[in-house]
């Protein structure tokens, strides 16, 4: 099995996510791997799903993973049936941290308890 069969499932996410002036380069054992993710959120997603596969700090992986936008965590277009907790427990792993969430966004919600679909809210760094 190849690296870049290895990791494959982190070099679809890198195409999913339209990660931009990416490379893949499999060389002695080693790939190297990079680009820039449209926001921190996406990056992280990446990483998580590399030590998912290399373990903690992967030896035969070497990524660069650089980040565009670094004004907020990542944007959010609400879906049928969300709550500001349902969010934030997605994005920060604390419903609680909905407050967070509204408070970004207090130009687009007026109550905490009512969002709309397709609104899109900017998630902000925890």
């Amino acid at each position: 099995m190849s690296l870049q069969d290895k990791y494959r499932s982190v070099l679809n996410l890198g195409q999913e996510f339209e990660v931009k002036d990416g490379y893949v380069e499999e060389l002695d054992g080693f790939l190297k791997i990079g680009g820039v993710a449209k926001t921190q959120y996406h990056k992280d997603l990446m990483w998580d799903e590399i030590k998912r596969i290399g373990g903690e700090n992967p030896s035969d992986l070497m990524a660069d993973i650089k980040v565009e936008i670094t004004d907020y965590y990542h944007m959010h277009t609400v879906a049928k049936g969300e709550s500001l907790s349902k969010i934030a427990k997605h994005y920060y792993g604390d419903a609680m941290k909905y407050k967070d969430i509204f408070e970004a966004n207090r130009d687009k919600i007026k109550d905490v308890n009512v969002i709309f679909p397709d609104q899109e809210f900017v998630i902000p760094f925890a």
